[in-house]
C-alpha cells in the first residue's frame, strides 16, 4: 500500500515538467510574435528558430511523460 501511494505521488511530481513544457512553449510563441511584429522581414528566420525551440521544449515534456509512466508501471 505505502510502495503504490509513493508510486502515485512521485508520478505526480514527475508530472510538473509538462506544466513548464506548456509555459515554455508559450513563452516561445509569444516571443515569436513579438519579433515577427517589430521587425517582419525576419518573419522567416524566427520562424524556423521558434520551431526548433517547440520540438526541443516538446521533447523535454515527452521525457517527463515517459518518467510518469516508467514511475507507475514498473
Amino acid at each position: 500500500m505505502l510502495i503504490q501511494a509513493a508510486q502515485r505521488v512521485g508520478a505526480g511530481l514527475a508530472s510538473f515538467g509538462l506544466a513548464g513544457a506548456g509555459i515554455g512553449i508559450g513563452i516561445i510563441f509569444g516571443s515569436l510574435v513579438d519579433g515577427v511584429s517589430r521587425n517582419p522581414t525576419t518573419r522567416n528566420a524566427l520562424t524556423q528558430v521558434a520551431i526548433l525551440g517547440f520540438a526541443l521544449t516538446e521533447a523535454i515534456a515527452l521525457f517527463s511523460i515517459m518518467i510518469c509512466f516508467l514511475i507507475l508501471f514498473f
